[in-house]
């Protein structure tokens, strides 16, 4: 059974993992305004890469494991996305007084979720050396686009009640699917999840040198990005007041509470709810700003990227990953 301080020592060894460490020197070289930065295309490169990698591990996984083990965690996760947002909505709608249009569109980030956060989990599950359910990359796949469907469906309704649909806000409507569910992140980790199911254990084997040799040098690298941008991003909360920085770190440990729970109820394993935890309380900057600016326009970017990669990322990513851990643990034992 875990001691309650060894919470401490498990936030503390995360913290010093050169990921985290190249994390934080980001964070340090932006707010210092240098002129460090990756360059755009190898920054593209990076995410490309480790998206298709953990496609195609997790389609390897969901061929050993079968599709009829799968679907059932799978459906328990696409729900578990669908009722985020609107948790989030209510309550930025109700406690914070946000518009419905901005409230909708930070809304959709919440329910949505991080594939960086969700690698960050991985590999502190495979520093920790705790097994894990290879399929549950799956879920980060499928988990990315109901939040957003959910999310403009709510804004929608709002905007109807007191007849604020525009022509070209029902026009984008239109092109929402298409954003939501082919979008570069998505696509490329469901292509890689079917190339992975298609090829089995033994095509993977034939790209393991590769896309797992070099996958945490890569994503040390990219976080080291991640970081400068995060950095940039928190300046933009000056903007949305106390409310936004305090739901930005409270939401994700109401969503972890549902997510820890709905894991625990549908028989994964220790490592297994750790990710669906990290899931639950992770936020889009990827796949959410890129359908919010198209179905949204009238959504002020400083707020849902302000509280989603200026303030969550960084608390998930520094003390969130740690803490889902060890709540974890003390169901576990």
């Amino acid at each position: 059974m875990f001691a309650p301080e060894n919470l401490f020592n498990l936030a503390l060894s995360n913290l010093f993992s050169p990921m985290i460490l190249f994390f934080a020197f980001g964070l340090l070289a932006s707010w210092a305004r240098t002129d460090l930065e990756v360059p755009e295309a190898m920054s593209t490169a990076m995410a490309i890469f480790l998206l298709a990698a953990i496609g195609l591990k997790g389609g390897s996984e969901v061929a050993v494991a079968g599709l009829d083990q799968v679907w059932p965690v799978a459906l328990a996760a696409i729900c578990l996305g669908a009722v985020i947002p609107i948790i989030a909505f209510v309550v930025l709608t109700k406690v914070g007084r946000l518009d419905v249009i901005n409230a909708a569109a930070v809304a959709g980030h919440y329910g949505s979720v991080s594939a960086v956060t969700f690698i960050t989990g991985m590999s502190f599950l495979n520093q920790m050396g705790v097994p894990f359910e290879g399929y549950m990359v799956a879920l980060l796949a499928m988990m990315e686009s109901p939040a957003i469907i959910i999310a403009i469906v709510l804004a929608r309704l709002a905007q109807a009640r007191v007849g604020g649909v525009t022509a070209r806000e029902k026009f984008s409507s239109g092109k929402l699917l298409r954003e939501a569910f082919l979008g570069k992140s998505v696509l490329l980790l469901t292509g890689g999840l079917v190339i992975g199911y298609i090829t089995g254990p033994k095509g993977m084997e034939q790209v393991v040198p590769f896309f797992d040799g070099m996958f945490r040098g890569i994503l040390t690298l990219f976080m080291l990005d991640m970081g400068l941008l995060a950095g940039r991003r928190l300046a933009d909360l000056k903007s949305a007041g106390l409310f936004l920085g305090a739901f930005g770190v409270l939401m994700p440990l109401v969503n972890a509470a549902l997510g820890l729970m709905l894991g625990a109820a549908v028989g994964l394993s220790l490592g297994g709810v750790t990710l669906l935890t990290i899931l639950a309380a992770s936020s889009s900057y990827i796949a959410a700003p890129a359908a919010m600016r198209m179905a949204l326009p009238a959504a002020n970017p400083s707020l849902y990227l302000g509280a989603s990669l200026g303030i969550t990322f960084p608390f998930n990513i520094m003390v969130g990953i740690p803490l889902y851990y060890y709540l974890a643990t003390l169901i576990y034992g």
